[in-house]
């Protein structure tokens, strides 16, 4: 059982490591799939705890189970990182205490486990996987926790040799204490303490000569200097057992900091239907990654409990992790969907023109391509009236892409507003088409003021609250809207008229007419 208390306030920021050992963490994922973004929050809180400090951030790739080795991963996983901003030390990039991925320092391992066996601290074990099964069996047909129980630990030297004799296979057990307690010191929750009769004896090397992920990061991160090691708290639990290791070969132990989890908004476990989506799969939905550092950031840290928008620079001027939480941080894919639409609009023209071209050329109708990839000066323009409405550069596409097409599509009834059917809304383009045509300053306060003198002009009023009449906008607006636009929802009329162009105007509209007339007849029939 563990011991820790629940309310533990921590005074000392973790990089105040006695005696000025510099400040090096890792980021050790293993290339068994496309991590997704959450994984990524981890990676985020050691880089900033590095470079906050002065000191250096790793990254390791822990490749020992082969099994399940995921092809192009960690090619995936090295694109993600540069994506968010972050740099390192590791591979593509070197250092000096490579190599970095763990396949490549199996003799490291198998050294260091051969040394623990000579001084008794870790022990050959030769049971079968039938052998073990039958003794999980066993346990819970019992109801006892299922468990190790140590058969080799005591094998006399002439079973021992008799089994390297007979060729069998083994993997290599630590020899855990039987008796007594081990205490760590989390960093977040201090000191943490378990029975020494709940640890088994954990496997160091598997049969193949692999390391297993529990014996490795142990190896690497005393070989590679790792002063903190940070990582979710679903690994409290296996922390002693590291703590015990370390202490078999008289090792400094690293500062731990164990995060919180990361749940759904339902507090259940986070699934990608809740958003856990690999990180680059957020990146081809066009967030930012400023964006994303900035929402990883927050979930589990905060700076004052009321700013919310930090630059990577900044977050590495801020960072300090006693503001780390111990409660479970909460995955809200609307809160990310928010900072992204902040970091758009943040946008110059020109960055938000080359983020989002892409995205609007994949998303245009073929026919459409043309006109977009051809005047860029023309996207521009189109893209600065929506980037107030962009969540993400994929909804380009969906809120421009009328701006691109010959003819917009829509159903001829979207026409009729409030207080307006076919034959008047037929009758008001009659008399609107000429005056646009006549229109010269075809610019946002000159339309906007012909628009209004036609509203008031042709009797388009509304009754006010107090009794008083107004202009009523509303029904030649929208007419005019979804004539040039096939939607209902789009930036401002004026504007939006003014980058379309008179010609497109006066032809969408004329077109819209058009329909009017069909609709007119359907339900007059």
């Amino acid at each position: 059982m563990a011991d820790h208390p629940s309310n533990t306030t921590n005074t000392t920021n973790s990089s105040d490591i006695p005696g000025g050992r510099p400040v090096r963490t890792r980021y050790a994922p293993s290339p068994t799939g496309f991590h997704h973004i959450g994984n990524y929050r981890t990676a985020l809180f050691e880089w900033l705890t590095a470079r906050h400090a002065g000191g250096r951030f790793v990254l390791r790739v822990e490749d020992t189970d082969r099994k399940r080795f995921v092809p192009g991963s960690i090619e995936a996983m090295v694109e993600g990182l540069h994506w968010l901003g972050l740099d390192w030390e590791g591979p593509d990039v070197g250092g000096a205490y490579g190599p970095y991925l763990q396949s490549e320092r199996l003799d490291s391992y198998r050294d260091y486990a051969e040394k623990l066996i000579a001084q008794g601290d870790a022990y050959r074990c030769y049971c079968t996987e039938e052998r073990l099964a039958e003794m999980r069996a066993e346990q819970e047909a019992r109801k006892e926790p299922t468990h190790y129980d140590r058969r080799c630990r005591y094998l006399t030297p002439e079973e021992r040799a008799a089994n390297e004799a007979a060729g069998m296979p083994s993997v290599v057990r630590f020899a855990a204490p039987l008796e007594g307690t081990t205490t760590y010191h989390d960093f977040l929750r201090g000191d943490i303490t378990f029975d020494n009769t709940t640890i088994d004896d954990m496997i160091l090397l598997k049969s193949d000569g692999y390391p297993t992920y529990n014996f490795a990061n142990i190896i690497d991160d005393h070989l590679m200097d790792i002063s903190h090691v940070i990582r979710g708290e679903e690994y409290i639990s296996s922390a002693p057992r590291y703590a015990q290791v370390y202490r078999a070969f008289g090792w400094e132990e690293p500062v731990v900091v164990h995060v919180p989890l990361v749940l759904a908004p339902d507090r259940t476990k986070l699934a990608k239907r809740h958003g856990a989506l690999p990180l680059l799969e957020y990146r081809d939905l066009g967030y930012l990654p400023e964006a994303i550092c900035n929402f990883l950031l927050l979930l589990g840290w905060s700076y004052d409990g009321e700013r919310e928008l930090f630059t990577l620079d900044e977050m590495v001027q801020v960072f300090d992790d006693r503001r780390l939480g111990t409660s479970p941080a909460i995955f809200d894919k609307g809160r990310l969907d928010w900072f992204n639409g902040v970091y758009i609009r943040k946008m110059t023209p020109k960055q938000l023109t080359d983020a989002a071209l892409p995205f609007l050329l994949a998303g245009l109708p073929e026919e459409a391509r043309a006109l977009a990839a051809s005047d860029r000066a023309y996207v521009t323009q189109v893209l600065l009236l929506d980037q107030e409405r962009l969540k993400t550069l994929r909804d380009a596409p969906e809120l421009a892409g009328f701006f691109f097409v010959e003819q917009p599509e829509y159903e001829a009834s979207l026409l009729l507003g409030k207080n307006m059917d076919a034959a008047r809304a037929i009758e008001t383009l009659d008399q609107l088409l000429p005056v646009l045509a006549e229109q010269r300053d075809w610019e946002h306060d000159a339309l906007l003021r012909t628009l209004d003198t036609f509203v008031t002009s042709h009797g388009f009023i509304r009754k006010k609250a107090d009794g008083t009449e107004a202009p009523d906008r509303g029904p030649v607006f929208m007419l005019v809207r979804v004539g040039v636009s096939g939607r209902k929802e789009t930036p401002g009329l004026p504007e939006m008229l003014a980058t379309l162009g008179k010609d497109r105007v006066l032809k969408r509209l004329r077109a819209a007419r058009t329909k009017l007339e069909t609709l007119a007849t359907q339900t007059a029939g």
